[in-house]
């Protein structure tokens, strides 16, 4: 079965529960009336923002090509444009927190401005928020909050209340993905060292380089089994780098070490570092080192 959930009234009538603001929806999918959509199979397509408090195992997610068996008190975040396949355990109930919000309900606030900042939103299945107990009541406490917020008649200031509480809520669970890859360094060090022998293995075959060009951080991610935005906030966190500085950083190494040790070409070395035209490479060179390939190679072998 195939659900697009876009429209806050619908979802709500769907699972027979009353719509108290047409843009947000706070429940408890154990509570709902109608729950055929979490009995069966269902891929859902989002043009909405949703947050799910787990507090069961309730059901396997399948989003991309892997699959995750969820324990207990874990959040999955989901944005617009996102499709996740959710199939249900049979037995066990669905004591799981919804928060469903649209993205109009946020247009021109504060949180609007900021919503690109909650990274977590993209980050697949594999990479949902594991909450402690006192983590979890926080999270809780947001959300009361921000249903009686809904249960108050609408007025001019509504809109702009829900979307703070629901800033509020994304700012702790900011904090507590913060203290996820503090308690998780053992496996994030191993991933970035994973990205280093990565690194170094693509700028080892130039055959590859030449074909398939400068390495994205989706492609390293990928690699590692993560999605791009928590491999980037990983190791960000890990390194205090970004992984396309780390690119860079390990592009500029060789280039330097190519124009100063080597009689190739600008043209030469740029394709062989994968750039589609030595235009391209002048560009990227010269805006981390402040000095064109050219110039760069006059001034080291003068040294």
């Amino acid at each position: 079965m195939i659900y697009r959930l876009d429209n806050i009234d619908r979802f709500n009538h769907d699972l027979g529960i009353e719509t108290l603001h047409p843009l947000v929806t706070v429940c408890n999918l154990k509570d709902v009336p109608n729950r055929e959509l979490f009995d069966n199979e269902v891929t859902w397509h989002y043009s909405v923002y949703a947050m799910f408090l787990k507090n069961t195992r309730s059901c396997l997610l399948h989003y991309g090509h892997k699959d995750y068996d969820y324990s207990d008190g874990t959040v999955t975040s989901f944005a617009p444009m996102q499709t996740v396949t959710a199939t249900p355990i049979p037995g066990l109930d669905h004591d799981v927190v919804a928060l469903i919000f649209h993205p109009v309900l946020i247009r021109g606030t504060s949180l609007g401005q900021n919503i690109a900042n909650y990274s977590f939103f993209h980050y697949s299945s594999s990479e949902a928020l594991h909450m402690s107990e006192r983590e979890r009541r926080l999270f809780l406490d947001c959300i009361d909050q921000i249903k009686r917020e809904t249960e108050r008649p609408i007025d001019k200031h509504s809109r702009r209340l829900i979307s703070r509480n629901i800033e509020l809520l994304l700012d702790y669970c900011m904090r507590f993905y913060d203290r996820q890859f503090i308690t998780r360094e053992d496996e994030n060090l191993s991933v970035v060292a994973q990205f280093e022998q990565l690194l170094t293995e693509h700028f080892s075959n130039s055959e590859a380089v030449f074909m398939n060009g400068l390495p994205s951080v989706k492609y390293f991610a990928d690699k590692c089994c993560l999605s791009a935005n928590y491999f980037g906030d990983l190791v960000k966190k890990q390194t205090g780098k970004t992984p396309v500085e780390f690119i860079q950083a390990k592009v500029i190494d060789i280039a330097k070490e190519q124009l100063h040790s080597t009689s190739d070409t600008v043209t030469e070395i740029a394709f062989r570092l994968g750039f589609q035209s030595s235009q391209h490479f002048n560009r990227y060179f010269k805006r981390i080192t402040s000095l064109t390939p050219t110039e760069f190679r006059k001034q080291s072998r003068s040294a």
